[in-house]
């Protein structure tokens, strides 16, 4: 079969799908959800859109408590999993967009909108994919079963429910990464860092706020000081030039507020965004002077201004993964105390436990103590795999990139198979925009994915 010619004679309809996807905003509700949006409305919407179009293709469609759903299709006893899923992270500033975050609009070649990349444009390669070869008659050997999931960007809960009722698929692939594939993802902890003493009634700062998900990289903070010196403004200006950086500085009746705007980015690569927190402490380093105030700002940017926690000793790389990374995304100081909530991405080989531990006792003498509120451990399958050689030589024959396998700071829904690689739909030398601004999909390879994504899931379904 020609899968790239049948994909590019449904350009349309797969740029129609897609938009209509993207236009449902399903960023995570924290305050409003139920039994039959446990997530919210937008998630609970883009589910039943993706099981409708199931239904409407006369596939076997289920859902999973409102969680996580299933599209199924062939038969057979073994089952190939393509795990995908329909939540989006917040879209952030709304004016830092060039194009409305949830409309997909067209412009050069790109479709634009929160969830292009991540992970609507690779689900909808996938669902195309799998269409193509429904509707081509391929007798399948195995089942193949596209399970979608709503809670992918803050936690998992979904996958988590679906397989505590649903069966495990035998092999599959997490359309949600990069070409060619990654075999190794890091570990993903999420720690807080909180104050030992609540804030002090006579303290300098007097809140301190940025950021609203741990794995995004915050673009935005804001502080409010009681006081400051006279020279401040002139300094804050002097600070943002300096760090080719934008901020306000504003005063009225509730204090002086300081805003620095940075740029966001994935957590499993903080180096590619510009932490508006550590540049509002690092100026505030030389502004609050009171006890608390000046141990929270110092904190900031000793232990997290390099990304990889040197000062706590959390340092580490491996060669089948790379480097550990912490990224501070949600940072919060105010009278109830100081929190700083981080994703960190350990490496494969990382000596978890020990460092943990090194890292508390480090701060016995510090104001802030540590704990780990969730920790999901590496992930790798060996390159020499079955799995991992079949979804190559498809690639390779579409690409012809004979790249080694990668690995991820990024987590996927492959980690909670027993045996799955992520597999796309990035390809290499691709402007990596993620959790960022202006978020978009080369339809082009958006094309050209759905034709990897058909032949690899007819080779991995008949063999």
């Amino acid at each position: 079969m020609d899968w790239l010619q049948l994909a590019q004679e449904r350009k349309e309809e797969l740029i129609q799908e897609l938009q209509q996807l993207i236009q449902i905003e399903s960023v995570k509700d924290e305050n409003n959800f139920s039994d039959i949006m446990p997530f919210g409305a937008g998630p609970k919407a883009a589910l039943e859109f993706m099981l409708q179009k199931g239904i409407e293709q006369g596939m076997i469609t289920k859902n999973v408590d409102h969680m996580a759903g299933h599209i199924e299709m062939g038969h057979g006893e073994e089952l190939v999993g393509v795990l995908c899923h329909v939540d989006v992270v917040p879209a952030g500033d709304a004016a830092s967009w060039t194009y409305p975050p949830f409309e997909g609009q067209v412009a050069d070649g790109k479709l634009f909108g929160r969830g292009a990349i991540d992970d609507k444009g690779p689900t909808m390669a996938a669902w195309l994919a799998m269409k193509l070869i429904h509707d081509a008659k391929i007798p399948l050997k195995k089942r193949v079963r596209m399970i979608i999931g709503t809670d992918e960007e803050s936690g998992f809960q979904c996958v988590t429910r679906y397989f505590e009722k649903e069966e495990m698929p035998t092999i599959g692939f997490a359309p949600d990464a990069d070409f060619p594939l990654i075999n190794a993802e890091k570990g993903i902890a999420h720690l807080t860092f909180s104050s030992k003493e609540k804030q002090s009634g006579d303290e300098q700062l007097l809140s301190f706020y940025a950021g609203n998900r741990t794995n995004m990289v915050p673009d935005e903070a804001t502080a409010i000081l009681k006081y400051a010196e006279e020279s401040t403004n002139e300094n804050f200006l002097k600070y943002l030039k300096e760090n080719d950086v934008e901020g306000t500085f504003t005063k009225n009746d509730n204090g002086i507020i300081i805003v620095v705007k940075g740029k966001s980015a994935h957590a499993m690569e903080p180096e590619k965004g510009r932490n508006a927190a550590v540049y509002l402490a690092k100026f505030l380093q030389n502004v609050v002077k009171t006890k608390q105030s000046k141990a929270f700002v110092d904190f900031i940017v000793r232990v997290f201004e390099d990304h990889f926690g040197a000062a706590l000793d959390f340092q580490f790389e491996d060669a089948m993964s790379g480097p550990t990374t912490l990224n501070p995304g949600i940072i919060s100081f105010d009278d109830r105390g100081a929190s700083i909530e981080v994703s960190m991405r350990y490496s494969v080989t990382y000596p978890f436990e020990e460092k943990i531990t090194k890292a508390q006792a480090l701060l016995q003498n510090e104001a802030f103590t540590l704990d780990v509120v969730s920790n999901s451990v590496p992930h790798y399958v060996s390159e020499e795999d079955e799995l991992v050689q079949t979804l190559l030589q498809v690639y390779r024959k579409y690409s012809n990139d004979y790249s080694k396998p990668l690995s991820t700071g990024g987590g996927t829904y492959a980690r909670v198979m027993e045996k799955g690689v992520a597999f796309g739909m990035l390809f290499p030398g691709e402007q990596d925009v993620a959790h960022q601004a202006d978020e978009f999909v080369d339809i082009e390879n958006l094309i050209k994915a759905a034709a990897i994504y058909a032949e690899a899931i007819v080779n991995l379904a008949t063999n």
